[in-house]
């Protein structure tokens, strides 16, 4: 029986009609499985993105770091000194994107053109115009703040899109914690190895804990509700992309939307 592909100039056709316009710079989250078969595989979808955006645009994605000894660390985000020798170093061109971020995180990272900030948790990969600015410079303490992609994405008015990924992937929103005026923030303590002109250099530092909610009372998925009451408020567009359910938005209007719903509920004020 003959099986039904999705061609990279199907998907671009989709991604317009979903309101991606030449010169965006999209911050992209996939569950690739949803799209359906791609003609070409996930490369035909990042190229349909290029396509879309133009010679102007740009595309991004959340990459973080596949490391594995975060319960090694000690109260103090310290590791035990007999693990350290054991541990790869962070390399922004070589280390693997998280699992967790899907293989469209991985697919950008290893694409032709593509670079990648420094930042080992906040890190994130980008291939287009304005790549090199995006993941330039990025701050190694509280990463998800000024200076870093997040940051830049809102500064060019860029959008995020999710391409069959669940509502709570929507990765900018820990800017919006960063942004947001509230009482007890957790932060967290890090050490890690970052390989750094071909040394490997151990660095400290620390950053809003986004491994949990970042205050107490927050459900654990709380991004979807946001998102939710985003679209429900006249945010963004739905449509599909291949197969998958997908939704589109701006940058700056969901990250202002985010702070605004952190604040409401658990601003100063309110405590």
């Amino acid at each position: 029986m003959f099986r039904q592909f999705h061609t990279r100039t199907d998907l671009g056709a989709q991604l317009r009609a979903l309101g991606l316009v030449a010169g965006d710079t999209v911050m992209v989250h996939a569950g690739l499985r949803s799209v359906g078969h791609i003609l070409g595989g996930p490369d035909s979808l990042i190229r349909a993105l290029l396509d879309t955006t133009g010679p102007g645009g740009t595309v991004m994605v959340y990459t973080d770091w596949d490391d594995d000894y975060h319960e090694l660390l000690d109260d103090d985000g310290r590791i035990p000194a007999a693990l350290r020798e054991h541990i790869v170093p962070f390399d922004p061109a070589s280390s693997r994107a998280r699992r967790d971020n899907g293989a469209i995180a991985e697919f950008v990272r290893t694409f032709p053109g593509a670079v990648r900030s420094a930042n080992p948790g906040a890190s994130c990969a980008a291939v287009g115009a304005k790549a090199p600015w995006l993941t330039c410079d990025h701050p190694l303490e509280y990463g998800y703040g000024a200076g870093s992609p997040f940051d830049k994405l809102v500064e060019v008015n860029g959008k995020v899109l999710l391409i069959g990924a669940p509502l709570e992937a929507m990765s900018i929103l820990h800017h919006a914690e960063h942004l947001a005026d509230l009482s007890g923030k957790r932060i967290a303590h890090f050490e890690a190895p970052l390989l750094i002109d071909g040394r490997t250099e151990w660095h400290c530092w620390e950053e809003f804990d986004t491994t949990d909610p970042i205050v107490d009372g927050l459900p654990g998925d709380y991004f979807a509700t946001v998102v939710e009451d985003f679209l429900k408020a006249g945010g963004g567009h739905r449509g599909r992309v291949g197969d998958a359910d997908s939704v589109l938005v701006s940058g700056p209007k969901i990250v202002r939307h985010g702070v605004d719903w952190l604040e409401a509920r658990f601003g100063k004020a309110k405590r």
